[in-house]
């Protein structure tokens, strides 16, 4: 069971594993990320539990939380890992994770990036378009190399999620329409340094509902028919992530009732089942700590503003996503219903609107399900440093980031030369 989040309340204060959240406040400051190594260990577990069954490769999605004890956590469990860019391929190396199970996804990927995954030996490229076939075919060919392949087809499915992480409709810039697969795949098969080797198909983030999915396998099931009938024999068919949490009173599938209703679709089937959840791992593992600066009434609205701001959590402004805060601890405050706002020079600056909330200036609280799609997001945005990172393993607090400083700013930056008068 995907838990709905690694916190637990003791005698009116908030604990994430066996560490109060107060103290990680006291240590650290705010605002500040914590993730719970238990949480996302068992999130990505019951994947494993679920496809027991199942010869099956579980990549999770890089982009979600990339934090290199994060994905060290993964890899010591035999994860593998969806890449979308050069740098989350160079993180999964810091942390220790195979090349050989790494899945290159992306639209825009470069030659480049394409020659280092080719170094290194990943598992296969999931190509987006014709062109992006043509210069891997030439780069592997300059390398000396063979590219392992898997075409991203865009199957028409509509994931009834957030317009911006829906990515399985026509009018989306992802994939290749599924009605043209098949010339492609023919032509990458005739290329002399392409190896197709699978189908991957990814519809979209935050579902909580099974059919997308249901509908999404079976039409890449009939094009894996399609292809055999050509000759085309695939190895894997790569299903993507996708799958939603709890963030309020949402309901979604547990991996093993999502596995319940894709497997019987496979079960005569000898391709291995590639999947690329992210979210669902490390959402309600995480989250993060913010202080309430000034308690502040226009008349009208009742205003907590605090030292966490939109460049930190970008989601409730972005997504106009729904966060659940609470206090940390239980304190004696009058309950009154506040908008939740930060420093940042911006109206849309919040993290959360109209909750009721029994707090004081100084109070620290928490937003819960911040641990994915938080830290990676975050910006300097009002030249504010990034926040650090955390992760607690039983009583254990462990920096695996540290706070930036102004220095970090300014680093990469240089005045223009002095002007002689």
């Amino acid at each position: 069971m995907i838990m709905h989040h690694a916190i637990s309340s003791q005698d009116g204060n908030l604990f994430i594993e066996s560490t109060a959240l107060s103290t990680i406040a006291g240590q650290l400051g705010t605002p500040c990320y914590v993730y719970s190594k238990a949480a996302i260990s068992n999130n990505f577990l019951a994947y494993q539990s679920a496809l027991v069954d199942k010869e099956h490769l579980i990549c999770y999605a890089v982009k979600a939380n990339s934090n290199i004890a994060v994905l060290q956590t993964l890899a010591e469990l035999g994860a593998g890992f969806d890449i979308v860019s050069i740098g989350e391929l160079e993180r999964v190396l810091r942390a220790g994770g195979d090349p050989a199970k790494v899945v290159f996804s992306g639209v825009a990927k470069t030659a480049s990036e394409m020659q280092r995954a080719l170094e290194l030996g990943i598992h296969c490229f999931n190509v987006e378009s014709e062109a992006e076939l043509e210069l891997l075919n030439s780069t592997a060919s300059s390398c000396g190399a063979t590219a392992a392949v898997s075409l991203r087809v865009n199957p028409d499915v509509d994931a009834q999620t957030h317009p911006y992480i829906s990515t399985g409709l026509k009018e989306n810039k992802f994939g290749i329409d599924i009605n043209l697969a098949a010339q492609v795949y023919q032509r990458a098969a005739q290329m002399a340094h392409i190896n197709v080797v699978g189908v991957d198909c990814h519809i979209g983030s935050q579902l909580v509902d099974i059919a997308p999915f249901v509908s999404a396998l079976e039409r890449l099931l009939a094009l894996v028919d399609e292809l055999a009938g050509l000759g085309i024999a695939l190895k894997h068919i790569d299903i993507g992530g996708g799958l939603g949490v709890r963030y309020d009173d949402e309901e979604p599938p547990t991996p093993q009732s999502y596995m319940s209703a894709i497997l019987p679709l496979l079960m005569d089937r000898s391709e291995t089942l590639v999947l690329e959840p992210g979210r669902s791992i490390t959402a309600n593992a995480g989250v993060m700590l913010t202080q309430v600066q000034y308690l502040k009434s226009n008349g009208e609205k009742n205003f907590a503003i605090v030292d966490a701001a939109m460049n930190d959590m970008i989601r409730p402004a972005l997504y106009q996503a729904w966060m659940d805060i609470q206090s940390i601890s239980t304190g004696n405050s009058e309950s009154a219903v506040y908008d939740v706002v930060g420093p940042v020079c911006e109206t849309g600056d919040f993290l959360a609107k109209d909750r009721p909330l029994s707090i004081c200036a100084g109070d620290y609280l928490c937003l819960m399900s911040a641990g994915a799609y938080g830290f990676v997001m975050s910006s300097n945005y009002n030249s504010r440093p990034r926040a650090p990172e955390v992760m607690v393993d039983g009583d254990q607090i462990h920096l695996v980031r540290q706070r930036e400083t102004i220095e970090d700013l300014l680093s990469g930056e240089s005045l223009l030369p002095a002007v002689v008068r």
